[in-house]
């Protein structure tokens, strides 16, 4: 029976059709590629080329799997034979074939990344090298950008550049002659030794260019240079190469993966084929046309343009809210209006943001609106390792007998207190009666050496705490953030990331330094600041009983950063965070292309969104200890003004953000007023205007009660007041002039 294509529009079809030769696919967003390169198979198979010369590749295991059943469903059994995977599964398959003709024995193991931690250690180790003076994941990350490049040891010894690279160069040998002597593959050799082999042996190469007469390469913008020269040689003979890739939502730079291998394709194989996917089946034709004009500020793209069937749809929204906690209110009190008066599903719902760190207010707000939620691509934020580690060492100040929390961070980070170290403090402390913490400062454990010396670290970084915080008390203003950032300081918490220098420390790094803004906030709002409130506090806030339970057919609403929500969709999507330095990232303001993988990025979370988008910023931001005024992302003024609108009621053009930041400094240099100021008469704008509240003061509404100001904003001739109120109450934006606001 004729394979059915009616239902292909005519780009997907001609795709599917393409008789032969190289064949690139530019696949925008939900333009329907899944379909095409299943479709294109089953043609394949369909015209009398065998299964098993076929080899497709893709980027995930999940994904491979899924197309090799929906081929099956078409061509039936026969799907079995073709070789389908990602590129390390495909390359060990090759390696345990034929490694063998380079040295590899074919019963080779791969090291994981925990795998590779301990060899580099070892090695170090070996060389009596100071493991406090360089991070052996920071090593490693340069390691993998060398074997990532295909470089030699001499190779990467010439371009290494930098402390880190020039000493992960000189480990370079002895790191992979280690590997061998374990008969062991990290990841990058799995296909860094595919390139060599079948580029030092033509006998091997002609063999799998003739098994594999079509090779066919999904998300093919997120190609290494290792990855782009195995493709280059699987196809060298017969030309039967089709990728399939979006440069527009190339977002992986920062793990190798070099958007500009998609543009270079047509270069290496002049006579290729050159079709796009622009008809979109995901989206409002309102998204789309906001998503085509941020993303056609990029230089280095294929022009194209997404459209759709779909209609116009919502407008997309862009909503300024006054804090970080005012946006996360914002998102909680649109989702659950939208649940109750349109009768969405939570699980319609989703919520992006740039980095891990933002979830925290969202993660409150949902907790205290009792919305259902599920955090993907990570652990909740409160449950994060660094988080818990940062609050143990909290725990210790205000009670040092805690031996659970004691246990926990004696030996974190590392300072020589193993597991037969503790073990004979244990012991004592079991033989006389008391706790850990009593054991490791009455001298009565034997310890010698590093032990011992890692135990008066600690020792001393938990007292020189619990000196501050007496401090504090005596002079009766007590504060969490400093007793926290002191602890982060003293216990080597903060070095120990930032020396290991990997994208998982900065984002770990991230986490604490959005602790230290909770704490904070603490200090500034709480009736009684302290520690001792601080950790009641977060230990009710992070309590799993505070979250309720979805209903049948209910779902949860989605909270995820934009790098885990590529590849998904859901009907509604949120993007917080809409600011510059937050994103764009401020990181991406100093590397090359950074400012263009950001946009990409930016346009990965918009078309995730299939009926509305939603997208918003906050006027002032805590971070890094202190209030910024970050202006609005540039990427919001791209948007055309006939599609978008906002989620609240336009207000009246305030002060700049230069302006507000110095307002903000000359609110905070005295004392919080006493009493309430006079309602101003005038209309409110500019940088000379006071506002009549600040955030932090405790006021009380003759319906709602007592709650603290979060925000205070202008508006014409009044201005607006959003205040946070316990419980079901939670957030509300009052009008200064009708409220009624009694400042407590």
């Amino acid at each position: 029976m004729p394979l059915d294509l009616s239902h292909l529009n005519p780009e997907q079809r001609a795709a599917v059709e393409h008789p032969g030769g190289p064949l690139l696919i530019f696949a925008g967003a939900g333009t329907g590629k899944t379909r095409v390169i299943t479709y294109r198979i089953a043609r394949l198979i369909e015209s009398g080329v065998e299964p098993s010369q076929i080899l497709a590749v893709t980027f995930t295991n999940k994904a491979a799997n899924e197309m090799k059943e929906r081929i099956a469903h078409i061509v039936g059994p026969r799907a079995k034979a073709i070789w389908m995977g990602t590129f390390h599964n495909i390359c060990g398959r090759i390696l345990r074939q034929r490694g063998h003709a380079i040295g590899i024995d074919p019963n080779f193991v791969v090291y994981d990344d925990n795998d590779q931690v301990a060899l580099i250690k070892q090695i170090l180790k070996n060389r009596k090298t100071d493991l406090s003076s360089i991070q052996p994941r920071s090593l490693l990350n340069a390691i993998s950008r060398a074997k990532e490049r295909l470089w030699t040891a001499a190779d990467f010894e010439e371009h290494a550049a930098g402390y880190v690279e020039q000493i992960a160069s000189s480990l370079y040998r002895e790191y992979n002659r280690a590997l061998r002597q374990n008969n062991a593959l990290d990841f990058d050799d799995m296909i860094q030794f595919a390139v060599r082999l079948l580029r030092e042996r033509p006998d091997v190469a002609t063999h799998y260019q003739q098994r594999f007469q079509h090779v066919l390469v999904d998300e093919f913008q997120d190609v290494n240079h290792a990855q782009y020269q195995l493709v280059l040689l699987l196809g060298a003979e017969h030309h039967n190469v089709t990728v399939v890739g979006d440069d527009d939502q190339s977002i992986y730079s920062w793990r190798g993966a070099d958007v500009r291998h998609i543009h270079q394709f047509a270069i290496d194989f002049p006579n290729s084929t050159t079709v796009k996917l622009e008809r979109n089946y995901r989206s409002t034709q309102n998204i789309l046309d906001a998503a085509n004009a941020v993303i056609a500020q990029n230089r280095s793209r294929a022009p194209k343009r997404l459209v759709t069937d779909r209609g116009k749809g919502s407008p997309v929204t862009i909503t300024e809210a006054g804090t970080e906690q005012d946006e996360a209110m914002l998102v909680a009190n649109t989702i659950l209006e939208k649940v109750r008066e349109q009768k969405r599903s939570f699980s319609d719902f989703a919520v992006l943001y740039r980095t891990n760190a933002q979830s925290r207010a969202l993660e409150e707000a949902f907790m205290m609106m009792r919305i259902p939620h599920i955090l993907i691509g990570g652990i909740r934020f409160y449950d994060r390792k660094e988080i818990k580690d940062a609050l143990a060492y909290l725990r210790l100040v205000v009670n040092p007998n805690d031996d659970v929390s004691l246990r926990r961070v004696i030996n974190e980070p590392t300072r020589g207190v193993g597991a037969t170290s503790l073990g004979r403090v244990d012991s004592v402390a079991q033989d006389a009666g008391i706790s850990l913490w009593q054991a490791l400062t009455t001298g009565q454990t034997d310890l010698k050496g590093k032990a011992a010396a890692g135990v008066r670290a600690f020792v001393h970084c938990i007292e020189s705490a619990r000196h501050l915080w007496e401090d504090q008390r005596t002079k009766g203003k007590e504060a969490t953030e400093p007793i926290l950032r002191h602890l982060l300081k003293a216990s080597g918490m903060i070095d120990g990331l930032r020396k290991e220098g990997s994208a998982d420390a900065e984002e770990r790094l991230e986490n604490l330094q959005e602790l230290l803004n909770v704490a904070a906030h603490h200090d500034a709002t709480a009736e009684e600041p302290g520690p001792v409130t601080f950790l009641q506090e977060v230990a009710l806030l992070s309590d799993q009983d505070t979250i309720r339970e979805p209903e049948a057919g209910e779902g949860a609403v989605t909270l995820m950063t934009v790098h885990t929500a590529k590849g998904l969709e859901f009907p509604i999507v949120f993007v917080v965070g809409m600011e510059e330095g937050v994103f764009p990232h401020s990181r991406s303001l100093t590397e090359e292309g950074g400012i263009e993988e950001e946009r990409r990025l930016c346009y990965v979370a918009m078309t995730r969104a299939k009926e509305e988008l939603h997208l918003t910023h906050a006027t002032q931001r805590y971070s890094y200890g202190s209030t910024g005024f970050n202006d609005r992302s540039r990427f919001l003024d791209a948007i055309p003004a006939e599609v978008r609108s906002s989620l609240l009621p336009e207000r009246e053009p305030i002060a700049t953000r230069a302006d507000l930041a110095a307002a903000h400094g000359r609110r905070h240099a005295g004392p919080r007023s006493a009493s309430l100021p006079p309602a101003p008469t005038r209309e409110l704008r500019g940088p000379d205007w006071k506002p009549p509240f600040e955030p932090g003061q405790r006021v009380r509404h003759p319906k709602f009660g007592e709650g603290v100001v979060v925000s205070c904003m202008p508006t014409r001739g009044d201005c607006e007041v959003t205040v946070l109120f316990p419980g079901e109450i939670g957030q509300k934006r009052l009008l200064a002039g009708i409220a009624k606001l009694e400042l407590l």
